[in-house]
């Protein structure tokens, strides 16, 4: 009786090993621009698909947040940056109604935008600053998110 226990237990503990490697594969390092700071926005995940990123392939930003007030309209400004690169990163705006139904009503919604980079973007860890306005430019919220571009490529040299 003693070995089907511990039998069962260390299956148990493997089972829950393997869950918990999955997940936090999967998961984001999100943190706040500033951590200080106390954003109308509270942004609770962040959804990279597929990842890694395949490059010359649309790839798709699920970000779940939370408001205690409706919004609107307003802006948000993605810049993507490679990391351990200085340079300009690159720089996409698009309006909130683009990614989520206008107006946000209060609660929880979910950001989804979607982007094509060239074929030619290096693989790597790239990090993604998000600034998000309402429409009389106050900042709601401002996060810094990883993803990762993989190696290989939709697109074959010819």
């Amino acid at each position: 009786m003693a070995v089907h226990s511990i039998s069962t237990l260390s299956l148990v503990l493997c089972f829950s090993s393997i869950i918990f490697l999955l997940f936090s594969s999967h998961a984001q390092a999100l943190k706040y621009c500033d951590k200080n700071a106390n954003y109308a926005v509270k942004v609770s995940g962040v959804q990279i698909l597929p990842d890694p990123v395949v490059r010359g392939e649309p790839f798709t930003f699920k970000i779940a947040a939370y408001t205690g007030e409706p919004i609107a309209s307003g802006d948000l400004v993605y810049q993507i940056s490679y990391v351990g690169i200085e340079g300009p990163p690159a720089t996409f705006l698009h309006d909130l109604c683009e990614e989520v139904p206008c107006p946000v009503t209060a609660g929880n919604f979910v950001l989804t935008h979607t982007e094509l980079l060239p074929p030619v973007t290096p693989p790597g860890t790239y990090n993604v600053k998000l600034n998000f306005k309402d429409h009389n430019d106050k900042q709601l919220t401002c996060i810094i998110f990883p993803f990762k571009i993989g190696a290989k490529s939709s697109v074959s040299a010819i």
